[in-house]
């Protein structure tokens, strides 16, 4: 089903996966992990900026060549923008959203998120070998200035941003699985890999974060792509 974006990212990928089983930690652990030093909940009454997610699909080709499919990633982002006004709906939160023309003037400070939120990723969620010592196992980052133009342009409070990638085997790809299997090789069929950031737009300060890592899901599809959301803003703040 769903791959890796390119070839070259899959041994950090499967390395990430051992990586996470081996400093597994109990829920109450990992949840204080997805919230920044002193951050608990969101104020009443703040209001949220849903940016546009960045999104990418992929078809992999027998021999593992990863190959972006633009109507794909056109599907899945229709899919995730329903799925996530619904979820902004379930939040009890003021939501905002900003044309398509001001996201894509914002379409740097989607990628820098993109950047940031990968480190996260390694070098926080899963953390052991990869931890930062100056951070001290805390969630300790920052976009830094460059989401002032959010708050300009929004007049929000906070900003979630989502950073989602699949992949999906072509037909020639599954049945080199099976042959492969046959012979005893093992053969990854895929990854979805997704981040979850919410930002406090006056200091840029990344205040929860939650990722998403698992060879399962179907972005093109609206209910696989509802419980992907889910999925992936579970344990999202409050608002208290």
């Amino acid at each position: 089903m769903n791959a890796i974006p390119t070839i070259a990212a899959q041994p950090l990928r499967l390395l990430l996966i051992l990586a996470a089983l081996a400093f597994a930690v109990p829920l109450s652990a990992a949840e204080s992990r997805n919230l920044a030093p002193g951050f608990t909940a969101l104020p009443k009454g703040a209001s949220l900026l849903v940016m546009q997610p960045d999104i990418e699909l992929f078809s992999i080709s027998a021999g593992g060549v990863t190959e972006p499919k633009a109507d794909w990633t056109e599907q899945a982002g229709t899919h995730i923008h329903d799925a996530l006004r619904k979820k902004s709906a379930a939040l009890g939160l003021k939501t905002l959203s900003l044309s398509e023309a001001e996201s894509d003037e914002l379409a740097e400070v989607n990628s820098l998120h993109g950047a940031v939120a990968r480190s996260i990723a390694l070098h926080h969620m899963v953390g052991g070998n990869f931890a930062l010592p100056t951070k001290d196992n805390k969630l300790d980052w920052s976009l830094g200035d460059a989401v002032r133009p959010i708050r300009e342009k929004s007049g929000a409070d906070y900003a979630l941003f989502i950073w989602m990638r699949d992949s999906y085997a072509s037909a020639e790809r599954k049945v080199t699985m099976v042959a492969l299997a046959l012979l005893g090789v093992g053969v990854q069929g895929g990854l979805q890999t997704g981040y979850a950031s919410l930002v406090d737009l006056r200091t840029g300060q990344v205040m929860w974060f939650n990722r998403l890592l698992r060879g399962t899901g179907d972005l093109r599809e609206p209910d696989a792509a509802v419980e992907t959301v889910a999925t992936l803003l579970d344990r999202f703040p409050d608002a208290r």
